[in-house]
């Protein structure tokens, strides 16, 4: 459960970071993206955990507002499974390399 949270809140991340105040910004990338220990940004920051803490709380709550709302992630999600359908179809209809080469090119812009 740790891992999936942490993965989507790294694509939420991803898709959102333009949102979010530097201060969030920097926080989430050094505890979602270099693991950094609630206490280690305290440090850095000279504030206390606390404060850390309620601020990445607050700014996962917004990523998973801006989600609900934009719904980039969930449509990245879908298309990133129709590719790999349409991909596999393919490979299992005669091995066209035109049609597989719009399939990469479709791949890259995600």
């Amino acid at each position: 459960m740790l891992l999936e949270k942490t993965t989507r809140m790294n694509f939420l991340f991803d898709f959102y970071q333009a949102l979010l105040t530097d201060k969030q910004r920097s926080y989430m990338e050094l505890y979602y993206l270099d693991d950094h220990s609630l206490g280690e940004i305290a440090d850095s920051y000279g504030v206390s955990r606390q404060a850390v803490y309620d601020n990445i709380k607050r700014t996962e709550k917004m990523l998973e507002g801006y989600e609900q709302k934009l719904c980039l992630f969930e449509k990245f999600e879908k298309r990133k499974s129709i590719l790999q359908k349409l991909l596999t179809t393919i490979e299992q209809n005669g091995n066209n390399e035109e049609q597989k080469k719009l399939v990469e090119q479709l791949k890259e812009w995600d």
